[in-house]
């Protein structure tokens, strides 16, 4: 994730672990819940758009989450890792925006095992590696742009599974305990999405999916101003 001068010097200057920065938290530092919001708002933009299809409404339930997340940290234990903890927060408050706008999502349902054709080319497959010229650099740009749109296209209950996997790099048992389904759901999904992906781009796209739904520097100043605003107008924190 790229970031602001200011935030690469914040998160470069703060190498406490995720447990310190809770409990720093939980001293009342503003300064550690800013520091949390940095190193995870990449994470909570594509785990909200993995099931928004709006990038105003995605930052608007970071935003949410985050102070959900602010009013319920006494309560995480560390059982699960902080990122999948937040991540589940920025779920539940997706879905819940959805509901309001009268478009149902449902996550938790089971699905029958899918079988890929190995046949079909696979869109995660590897693209050429040198990647110096002009040219190359260009149709990496453009390739990520079709395969932006074509995630766009996937129904929510695959775009989700397919933003956390394949995008975030989450692993198989992170992306279950977040969407808070079985690791074999996540496969399944993990599996469809792909195939339908590949009938939308007939292309290989390679490792560029990690580059996908960037959420730096403006727009990660612009949620981590809102939040601890927000935050001081409730009486949670002070300025610092």
């Amino acid at each position: 994730m790229e970031h602001s001068l200011t935030a690469t010097s914040l998160r470069l200057a703060d190498a406490r672990s995720d447990l310190d920065l809770v409990a720093a938290v939980l001293r009342s530092d503003t300064s550690a819940f800013e520091a949390i919001m940095r190193r995870y708002n990449r994470l909570m933009f594509r785990t909200a758009r993995g099931i928004v299809a709006d990038d105003a409404d995605a930052q608007d339930v970071v935003q949410e989450a985050y102070l959900r997340a602010f009013g319920s940290m006494a309560s995480y234990r560390g059982e699960a890792a902080l990122a999948t903890w937040l991540a589940r927060i920025a779920i539940n408050v997706a879905l819940s925006l959805q509901r309001k706008k009268s478009r149902l999502v449902q996550l938790d349902e089971s699905e029958p095992p899918f079988d890929v054709d190995p046949l079909v080319e696979d869109p995660m497959a590897e693209l050429p590696s040198d990647t110096a010229t002009p040219e190359t650099r260009a149709a990496q740009v453009q390739l990520r742009e079709l395969l932006q749109r074509a995630i766009d296209q996937l129904p929510p209950i695959y775009r989700s599974v397919f933003m956390l996997r394949a995008v975030e790099e989450m692993s198989v048992e992170e992306a279950a305990s977040s969407l808070q389904v079985s690791p074999d759901v996540v496969k399944t999904r993990y599996l469809r999405a792909r195939s339908m992906l590949r009938h939308l781009l007939h292309a290989d796209v390679g490792p560029e999916a990690t580059g996908l739904y960037a959420f730096a520097g403006e727009r990660c100043d612009a949620v981590v101003t809102a939040v601890l605003a927000e935050l001081h107008v409730r009486g949670l924190i002070r300025p610092h």
